[in-house]
């Protein structure tokens, strides 16, 4: 991990309209490439932003490092990595982004338990090094192997034995193990043709594999993001199909309650009238926007980093509300 470009700072609570300023490099005072460079990037609704990706931290394929680099080669002009639960990778990759000519936002996505659904809330502009959110995570984290035990006992059951050993062999980080990493073995053993066809027969609910688990509360994600001095978003909302309108609505409306200001609107596995529609949410709710491709893997990734359309001039980007969360590469 690279040392840190920061003085340790206890975290604070702040109202969710502050954002926390970027502290000064050790022994450089007044000379933090945010306060001093903002204003190099025009941060508005066309800049190029891929602000949801993940990298071997969690359950993608590309270190820190190579998945900045092939956010930079994709014209993306600030990014932040999202690791799910995990924040490990950031210094990595802030390092990397910043080497290469590209604007920084740390991020994570925390997994939420809402309605008995499995929901994904990122946090974007966050303090890595938080003591709450580090702690908070591993809380999170908590429980995987035992879930994925159970999901390779349900493979077991139907034919498929050694899933779990299987799986092991592409994760990083086993504390991260996760449906991912089953999906790209049974396609590597042959069980499966891509990972698509992996989740229209295994591992999700009513098919071999499933096993559901309690993720953190949505009120305990997004306070861990805002006292971070972070900004909470909603991601790839269209996702949660098992929600009804009530449900749905139900989310949005207690994620606002507790402090929440993001929706992802341009994301990865959007259609174009799913876009259209968590627009309109996002202005009913007084939602700011957020983009980003949730990239994995070369191949698997329906969406290149770099690649999604411009955010509708209507909504108000969410990066606008971190510009002294930013970092920015040195002159």
């Amino acid at each position: 991990m690279s040392p840190m470009l920061h003085e340790p700072r206890r975290a604070r609570l702040l109202p969710v309209t502050r954002i926390w300023r970027a502290r000064e490099r050790p022994g450089r005072p007044g000379t933090n490439p945010v306060l001093r460079q903002f204003g190099r990037l025009n941060l508005n609704h066309l800049t190029n932003a891929d602000l949801h990706s993940h990298s071997t931290v969690s359950d993608g394929t590309l270190a820190p490092e190579a998945l900045a680099a092939r956010a930079a080669a994709g014209g993306v002009q600030l990014w932040s990595l999202t690791d799910h639960d995990e924040v490990r990778g950031q210094h990595r990759a802030r390092e990397a982004a910043l080497a290469l000519g590209m604007a920084y936002l740390a991020g994570v996505e925390v997994s939420v338990t809402f309605a008995g659904e499995t929901v994904h809330i990122v946090g974007l502009g966050i303090d890595p090094d938080d003591t709450a959110l580090v702690e908070g995570l591993a809380r999170t984290r908590g429980g995987r192997e035992e879930r994925a035990l159970e999901m390779a006992a349900g493979l077991a059951a139907v034919g498929i034995p050694g899933a779990f050993e299987g799986a092991l062999r592409y994760v990083a980080n086993p504390e991260l193990i996760s449906r991912t990493h089953f999906a790209r073995w049974l396609v590597d053993t042959g069980h499966c043709a891509d990972t698509s066809e992996v989740f229209r027969r295994f591992l999700t609910d009513g098919k071999p594999g499933f096993v559901a688990h309690r993720w953190a509360k949505l009120g305990e994600a997004v306070h861990w993001i805002t006292e971070s001095g972070g900004l909470a978003v909603i991601a790839h909302p269209a996702r949660y199909t098992r929600f009804t309108p009530t449900e749905e609505y139900a989310l949005f409306t207690e994620f606002k309650a507790h402090g929440g200001q993001g929706v992802e609107v341009m994301t990865g596995s959007h259609s174009e009238a799913e876009r259209i529609k968590y627009a309109d949410l996002a202005l009913e709710f007084g939602l700011l926007a957020s983009r980003g491709s949730d990239f994995h893997a070369p191949d698997e990734s329906r969406t290149g980093l770099g690649t999604l359309p411009d955010l509708p001039g209507r909504l108000t980007p969410v990066w606008t509300a971190l510009r002294d969360r930013v970092h920015f590469p040195a002159p």
